[in-house]
């Protein structure tokens, strides 16, 4: 696993550059979902790809930015699944952002990860990892090496509340829940990026993120293989948890890697409340 961590940390280094210095206008391209591709989408999946190719490892690479899983080598153990710019959106606006990893052994069920980590691209860059070790987390230092920085731990309950998705699209349990939150004196802490603000809820000690159902996407907008289960898989080792508002999103099964669903991550008191309130729905 090391060997891929080491992998993540020189992409991360590369991506952390082509952020600062490269072009972050639209490309005439589209990725798998219909999106416009940004440049920058485009050059840190070509960035994580070639830094991935030489691990044999790796049976092989599915990204968010391609239609259809890469193979590498027949004989590896770990499919990578991976966002390599979640959130790039936001950095023409120069917005913290990411990228997500999830390693599988199998397939891309969510109960296959063996380990997930994150890069998050701000003031400073730092990656996470989960695996049976637990959560840790890593500071890009001036020689751009990575110095283990501090393990990561959840506690029960949280004070923030990072709620996704139109407003105008909530249904009306999910709006009275989140309106719950706010009441309870949680603070809104939302910058449109999923890396950064789930981040921010693990350090911080707690709290919920949440992306539902709503009425234009009524099966959710995230995307399970490339963002959803790396981070609940993540939340789970430090101490929290993650639903799709009905049970445990790791044990969902995706029909294809671009499929998405509604997720809920955080403390567990918190994630309690969001089973009460979708529990017969």
């Amino acid at each position: 696993m090391q060997e891929i961590y080491n992998a993540i940390q020189t992409a991360a280094v590369k991506i952390d550059y082509a952020i600062k210095h490269e072009d972050k206008g639209y490309s005439e391209n589209q990725n798998a979902t219909g999106d416009t591709q940004l440049k920058l989408d485009i050059q840190c999946d070509k960035i994580v790809e070639e830094i991935f190719t030489p691990i044999t490892r790796i049976k092989e690479l599915a990204s968010e930015e391609k239609e259809a899983p890469h193979p590498l080598y027949e004989a590896g153990e770990y499919l990578i699944a991976y966002d390599p710019l979640d959130g790039s959106s936001l950095a023409d606006v120069n917005l913290s952002v990411g990228s997500i990893f999830g390693i599988y052994k199998g397939d891309y069920s969510g109960q296959n990860l063996v380990a997930s980590a994150y890069v998050v691209y701000g003031p400073r860059v730092e990656m996470v990892t989960a695996d049976s070790d637990g959560v840790t987390m890593y500071r890009l230092e001036p020689d751009n090496t990575f110095a283990f920085v501090q393990e990561i731990r959840l506690n029960e309950k949280g004070k923030l509340n990072a709620p996704g998705g139109t407003q105008r699209y909530w249904p009306p349990h999910h709006k009275a829940l989140i309106e719950s939150f706010f009441e309870e004196g949680y603070r809104l802490r939302y910058s449109g990026g999923m890396v950064p603000d789930l981040h921010q809820i693990l350090l911080k000690g707690g709290g919920i993120f949440s992306y539902p159902a709503t009425t234009d996407v009524p099966k959710g907008k995230l995307r399970m293989t490339f963002e959803v289960f790396p981070f609940a898989f993540i939340y789970e080792c430090a101490g929290g948890e993650a639903t799709d508002g009905k049970g445990r999103i790791l044990d969902l099964v995706p029909e294809h890697i671009h499929d998405t669903t509604p997720c809920f991550f955080g403390s567990k008191e918190e994630i309690k409340k969001v089973r009460s309130a979708y529990g017969n729905r």
